[in-house]
């Protein structure tokens, strides 16, 4: 295994301690971020692995959103409902009139 190679594979270690902070990644690994950019452009085997490292991190952010739920935390129950559970009618609507007299509806994205 070349240099290179062993750079990408802590990077990907650092990466998942990081939870896929890149700059964190990069900085205990001893590399630019640039570098780390152009493996992703370049490597797309690299890139697999790098975002799969991003799904796990998504995946353990949303064990924590679960569990604060599960708490009875409110502002975590309405924040999942915004985004989970849009197709069921939970977003949030807003009217509004132009300096026209038209009026429309914005629906915000959460």
């Amino acid at each position: 295994m070349d240099k290179t190679e062993q750079h990408k594979k802590a990077m990907l270690e650092a990466l998942e301690k990081s939870l896929g902070v890149v700059t964190s990644a990069c900085k205990s690994v001893g590399i630019g971020r640039t570098t780390h950019y152009l493996w992703m452009d370049n490597d797309p085997e690299y890139r697999r692995a790098v975002q799969d490292v991003e799904n796990v991190a998504i995946d353990f952010a949303e064990s924590q959103l679960h569990q604060q739920i599960k708490g009875g935390n409110p502002t975590s129950t309405i924040f999942y409902l915004k985004t989970k559970g849009k197709k069921r009618g939970y977003v949030e609507r807003q009217n509004t009139t132009s300096s026209y007299g038209s009026s429309f509806i914005i629906v915000g994205r959460m």
